[in-house]
C-alpha cells in the first residue's frame, strides 16, 4: 500500500501527503472501518523495513501484516492472497496503496455490493467522449465512439468473496494470463463483476501535479466536516 526529499525520489506510497506517508493515510481509512478485520501491505523487499517501522511509529503494529510483493500487481495481491486465513465466503477488498482518500462511505459500499453480489469494483463514469482507435506508425485513427454509458474507470477497492478471487488467481496462474487488476481475473473466470459508484477525490498519486491536487482535496475535506 513516505517521507523526505532525497536525490533519488521516495517510491510514491512514502511521500508524505498533508505531513503523512501517503500508505499510511490509505491504512488509516481502511482502519477506521470496524468491519475490517484484517489489513495486509504487500512491498517490495527493499521497503519492507522502512514501512514496518511506519506502522509500528502510527500504531498499527498489531493490526497490520507487512508481506514481500512481487514484480507486477497481480503477484503482490496473490502474495498477499495467500497469507490470508479466510474463509470461502468472507470478503477481500484489494486497494491501490496511492489512493489515501478513499471515503468511508465508498468502502462500506464495496463491502456491501460484494454481500449482495459476490464481485464488486468502485467505478467512476467516464465525463470524455470515449474514442476507440487503430494505432498506425503516424499515430492513432479513430475507429469507433464508444457512448460514456457504457464507460466507467476503474477505482479501488475492489470487493471479492475469498474463494471467488482465489479459484479467478488459481486459473490465472494455471494459464499464464496476466490481467490489469483483480476484477479482470475473475471477469475471465465467469463470475459478473458489480459496479459501486466513486468519486474524483479517489485518486491515484502517479503523475506530478497529483500529490497537489489530493492536497487540495483533503485540506477541502478538513473544511467540510
Amino acid at each position: 500500500m513516505a517521507p523526505g526529499h532525497s536525490t533519488h525520489a521516495a517510491p510514491k506510497q512514502f511521500q508524505e501527503l498533508a505531513g503523512k506517508p501517503i500508505l499510511i493515510r490509505t491504512l488509516q481509512a481502511f482502519a477506521e472501518i470496524p468491519e475490517v478485520t484484517s489489513l495486509v501491505v504487500a512491498v517490495r523487499a527493499t521497503e519492507m523495513e522502512r514501512l514496518t517501522a511506519q506502522i509500528f511509529e502510527h500504531g498499527f503494529a498489531e493490526r497490520v501484516r507487512v508481506v514481500e510483493g512481487g514484480d507486477s500487481r497481480q503477484e503482490s495481491v496473490c502474495n498477499a492472497l495467500k497469507t490470508l486465513d479466510c474463509a470461502e465466503d468472507d470478503i477481500v477488498l484489494v486497494h491501490d496503496a496511492v489512493r489515501p482518500l478513499i471515503e468511508p462511505a465508498v468502502i462500506r459500499r464495496v463491502i456491501e455490493a460484494v454481500e449482495k453480489h459476490d464481485a464488486a469494483i468502485v467505478g467512476l463514469p467516464a465525463v470524455d467522449t470515449i474514442k476507440q482507435v487503430e494505432r498506425t506508425s503516424d499515430g492513432a485513427i479513430v475507429t469507433a465512439t464508444i457512448p460514456r454509458e457504457y464507460i466507467v474507470q476503474a477505482q479501488t477497492p475492489q470487493g471479492f468473496r475469498c474463494g471467488l478471487l482465489r479459484r479467478a488467481f488459481a486459473e490465472a496462474e494455471a494459464d499464464g494470463f496476466v490481467g490489469t487488476d483483480e476484477a479482470s481475473l475473475v471477469e475471465r473466470a465467469g463470475s459478473s463483476v458489480f459496479v459501486v459508484p466513486g468519486s474524483a477525490s479517489n485518486l491515484k498519486i502517479t503523475q506530478p501535479g497529483d500529490l497537489e491536487l489530493a492536497e487540495f482535496y483533503l485540506a477541502h475535506r478538513g473544511k467540510s466536516h
